[in-house]
């Protein structure tokens, strides 16, 4: 029996309007899936109904990738695929994959020879750097910095170190709710004459795109609430 294939299935950033950000060739494809690996199934969902699937919900399954899932689960998940069905991944936003928890499954499905296929859509850690005017040609994505106050601004100066010697453009987020607070310390930590890229809400209503040294955010006034983020330094 011909095995199925394992897409990766781009989600939009927080926008309901998929045609301005998703292509019409995931739309296409999403018709021949219907099983989902996917992080929460009630948004997953409401993505599926958004990209105007014909087929009734009650039709597809879905299976949950999240803290909480085992890793002998992992196993049984790709058995559908081994059975000649294709199979998707769902990320909550952006790509699958990328500071998303799908990995574990893309690597289990190269161990047992299934075909992965990576579908064109939004990445916010990407668009950030394009729009951010720092060196696109070195970077680092970091993920998530140090809760740890005395942690995190060692693992900044070792970042900054990076940028001096390399001119590497570091690349990181952070939980929402602790967006400002991320902010002020990176304003206060950071080099002067570095530079601070925010990017806001991209692909949103709300998106924010702004790039200044830290010794001109020293004069900003600025917000970021729970809106998602991604924060870039470099020079």
């Amino acid at each position: 029996m011909q095995k199925g294939k394992l897409y990766l299935i781009p989600n939009t950033l927080g926008s309901d309007e998929l045609k301005s950000t998703i292509p019409s060739q995931v739309l296409y494809i999403i018709e021949s899936i219907d099983h989902y690996i996917v992080e929460n199934i009630h948004s997953a969902a409401h993505f599926l109904k958004l990209a105007g699937l014909n087929k009734p919900l009650k039709e597809l399954t879905f299976y949950v990738l999240n803290v909480n899932t085992k890793e002998d689960e992992y196993h049984s998940y790709l058995n559908v695929i081994s059975h000649g069905n294709n199979m998707g991944i769902i990320s909550e936003a952006g790509m699958p994959c990328i500071a998303d928890p799908g990995s574990v499954i893309v690597s289990m499905a190269h161990k047992k020879d299934i075909t992965v296929v990576p579908l064109a859509g939004p990445s916010s850690i990407l668009m950030a750097l394009a729009a951010s005017g720092l060196n696109g040609q070195n970077f680092s994505f970091n993920g998530y910095l140090p809760i740890d106050k005395v942690k995190r601004k060692a693992k900044l100066k070792e970042l900054q170190g990076r940028i001096k010697t390399e001119n590497q453009t570091q690349i990181f987020i952070e939980a929402p709710h602790r967006n400002d607070r991320l902010l002020e310390e990176l304003i206060e930590t950071c080099s002067a004459e570095l530079k601070l890229s925010l990017s806001v809400g991209l692909t949103t209503h709300e998106e924010q795109i702004i790039t200044k040294s830290i010794r001109e955010w020293k004069k900003t006034e600025i917000t970021i609430g729970k809106t998602p983020a991604i924060f870039l330094i470099g020079k």
